[in-house]
């Protein structure tokens, strides 16, 4: 008796196949065009930047956009805002890929098991509904009693919140793939579980994970911008687009568009990860498979 498992030729046919879903949908090209834009304005923030982002320029507050050497204008101290934006972006998207990071790492492997041991099951879920008891803003307010206000306690924080999910998630995922039949077949050739968690569940359950991290990223990133807004995530003078928009509300009237920039920023920011989620969603969906 054989254990049927997907071929190494049959995995490549369903990536191709599934790159043909994303970049054949409208929806999955946008995202990842403006997901490319926003990872390239990231990474080459100290490239594109004009200036440095707490660099202050007393002679020249409240530049209007436009101006020449300030193109997006400055704020209430002359620092130029297109400079806080781009380091904004870079640190909204490292604190995004932490707390995705950390939500995998710890939330991926406690589905699995959850999922595949039934006495685990009732033991990691109550873990998972005492992690959702606590909002990431309590989380927050303790990590910065702890150790102070940081990008990294905000990426803790953000992380610890969504790990339920990701626990959900994966032990879904989990009790579905291992019912079907190449997986029965191998428990049936005496496989031990490792072999069939590592070998034959998770390359199943990777797809749940890659989708549901794109659905994190979002959150996290608005996350941090709401932590960082109340004074709990990174501090000034670092740029930050929620210290940005937090910085904008003492002058909201005199120069708006302090405002309206890092909030386009996090609404763009959300929008790429939203659209090319979507894309990948609809093309890892076991109805879609079957068209």
């Amino acid at each position: 008796m054989t254990a049927t498992t997907p071929s190494t030729a049959a995995l490549g046919g369903e990536r191709h196949r599934v790159l043909r879903a994303v970049f054949g949908n409208p929806v999955g090209v946008a995202g990842a065009v403006l997901l490319v834009l926003v990872l390239g304005a990231a990474l080459l923030a100290p490239v594109l930047a004009p200036y440095d982002p707490t660099e202050v320029h007393f002679a020249t507050p409240y530049q209007q956009p436009g101006t020449v050497g300030f193109w997006f204008g400055t704020d209430d101290l002359g620092r130029d805002i297109m400079s806080r934006l781009l380091y904004g972006t870079r640190a909204s998207l490292q604190v995004g890929l932490l707390a995705v990071g950390l939500a995998v790492l710890v939330g991926a492997p406690l589905g699995l098991l959850a999922g595949y041991w039934r006495g685990l099951d009732a033991l990691i879920s109550r873990v998972a509904d005492v992690l959702l008891a606590f909002p990431f803003l309590i989380v927050a307010v303790g990590i910065a009693a702890i150790n102070g206000a940081s990008l990294a306690g905000a990426a803790i924080a953000l992380g610890l919140a969504k790990i339920p999910t990701m626990i959900r998630v994966v032990r879904a995922e989990t009790m579905r793939v291992k019912e079907l039949d190449y997986v029965t077949a191998a428990r049936a050739m005496d496989a031990g579980p490792v072999r069939i968690l590592g070998g034959h569940v998770l390359p199943n359950v990777a797809s749940a994970v890659i989708v549901q991290a794109t659905v994190i990223m979002p959150i996290a990133v608005i996350g941090e911008a709401v932590l960082s807004f109340l004074g709990l995530g990174i501090q000034p003078p670092d740029a930050s687009l929620g210290i940005m928009l937090s910085d904008a509300q003492q002058y909201i009237f005199r120069a708006p568009y302090a405002a309206i920039f890092p909030g386009v920023a996090i609404m763009l920011i959300c929008l790429a990860f939203n659209l090319f989620g979507d894309a990948l969603r609809d093309a890892l969906d076991p109805a879609t498979r079957r068209r």
